[in-house]
């Protein structure tokens, strides 16, 4: 692209991005007075044409080879004034979210004509917060096609994330609203969304939704218990993790340039073991505790379960997978809930370590040590490590994204659903003591 033309979208799309600003903000402090759909609805288009302005004539403006240059000097992607300045509206935002909605009713009033024709219900902060949530993932998810364009892998697997948040996430809830169903989202299982086995989700599913409540609380206990499982040990947590999930959705979109500011040292992975898996057990014991004192009728725990259903929604539901999950893309990458907090990924990942065929396999004698791999590892695994050492990559947080084998220089990595025989088994090096040429 002409380097005069690109400059030209580039400030038009800054332009635009300035004036949506404005917009926005005039909906959220002024909807009382101007009106809001007006300039809501002016914000947001004014928001997906820059953007699009921003993202389509730099992704193809840089070669495929390319597209990480100058990444790790740029202030946005180096925890420099602007990361840290959006790491706190991200924050904010999700702090009026969770804690005081009332102050985004001139977004809620926006986007009332939506909601009426996509659920036949009054728009609410929630319906607020799907609907921007899917437009990052849609914005961010051209940035990703264009960025890993050469990758069949990826474009098949951002599609995947943007069709799954957009239909099952966005669309499919609100049908079901609109035909007096109950809202469900087909593509969160327990634990992660870990009210959907509690016994008065499971009631409320049963109670309004008839027969469909049936096959919903049949669908999420199936998926939970068996089709996990299956799934995992065919291809890995991948097909959740980075194909299906809307946090990993989010995160591999919206959160793609954050990528390598993911903590790889030793510390961060104890950490992330010892917070994890007590989530896990914490979303466990709640479960079971909830189904004990609903069986007994309150007798036997009294409002115990509830208050652990309760500590668990504010600490972990709200402020860990909410504040810190998005709101610390810029400062801490795009992965510390699903790497420290998810619930899902900890029980994926002891599938994976444990019983999957999955496994990034490495060939030793062509790595040249140059780091891509680990830098570019959202999940923070030293990837470059093992391909030193020629050994397959074995872990419960690999999430199977694939971009370590993507900026590998020298195809170094490949990712396997290989058989179970032998599978930690690593490439055989040539050793140079081993080469007798003149002998």
């Amino acid at each position: 692209m002409h380097q005069n033309l690109y400059l030209y979208f580039r400030r038009l799309g800054h332009a635009l991005l300035i004036i949506s600003t404005i917009c926005l903000l005039v909906c959220i402090v002024g909807y009382q007075t101007f009106d809001p759909v007006l300039w809501g609805w002016s914000g947001i288009l004014l928001l997906i044409v820059g953007s699009l302005l921003l993202i389509v004539p730099g992704r193809l403006r840089e070669h495929v080879a390319h597209q990480n240059n100058d990444i790790c000097q740029q202030q946005a992607t180096t925890r420099g004034w602007s990361a840290w300045l959006l790491g706190v509206v991200l924050t904010g935002f999700y702090v009026l979210l969770y804690w005081f909605p009332y102050t985004l009713q001139g977004l809620v009033f926006a986007l009332e004509p939506l909601s009426q024709w996509l659920r036949q219900k009054p728009s609410d902060h929630w319906f607020v917060y799907g609907a921007f949530y899917t437009l990052a993932v849609m914005l961010m998810g051209v940035h990703a096609l264009l960025k890993y364009r050469n990758n069949r892998y990826h474009l098949i697997r951002t599609c995947s994330v943007i069709f799954f948040q957009l239909g099952f996430a966005f669309i499919l809830p609100g049908l079901l609203l609109a035909f007096n169903k109950p809202e469900f989202y087909f593509s969160y299982f327990w634990p992660l969304k870990y009210d959907y086995l509690f016994p008065s989700t499971v009631g409320y599913l049963v109670d309004n939704g008839a027969a469909l409540g049936v096959f919903m609380v049949f669908w999420g206990a199936v998926v939970s218990f068996v089709a996990t499982p299956v799934l995992t040990y065919f291809y890995g947590k991948r097909w959740y993790c980075s194909w299906v999930c809307g946090c990993g959705g989010l995160a591999e979109t919206a959160g793609d340039p954050y990528r390598h500011l993911s903590d790889k040292s030793r510390k961060a992975w104890q950490w992330e073991v010892a917070i994890i898996y007590p989530i896990l057990g914490f979303v466990i014991i709640t479960t079971l505790a909830l189904w004990v004192n609903s069986w007994s009728g309150g007798s036997l725990l009294g409002d115990l379960s509830g208050g652990f259903a309760r500590t668990y929604g504010f600490f972990i539901g709200s402020i860990f997978s909410g504040v810190i999950g998005v709101g610390f893309y810029p400062i801490m990458g795009n992965r510390v809930w699903c790497r420290f907090g998810c619930p899902m990924a900890a029980y994926l990942g002891i599938l994976q370590k444990h019983f999957s065929r999955f496994r990034i396999t490495t060939n030793g004698g062509q790595c040249i040590s140059c780091g891509n791999c680990s830098t570019y590892c959202e999940m923070g695994i030293d990837v470059r490590w093992y391909a030193q050492k020629g050994e397959p990559i074995i872990r419960s947080s690999c999430v199977g994204c694939g971009i370590c084998a993507h900026v590998c220089p020298r195809g170094v990595l490949k990712l396997e659903n290989g058989p179970r025989n032998d599978r930690y088994a690593g490439t055989i090096l040539i050793e140079r003591d081993s080469l007798q040429i003149l002998s």
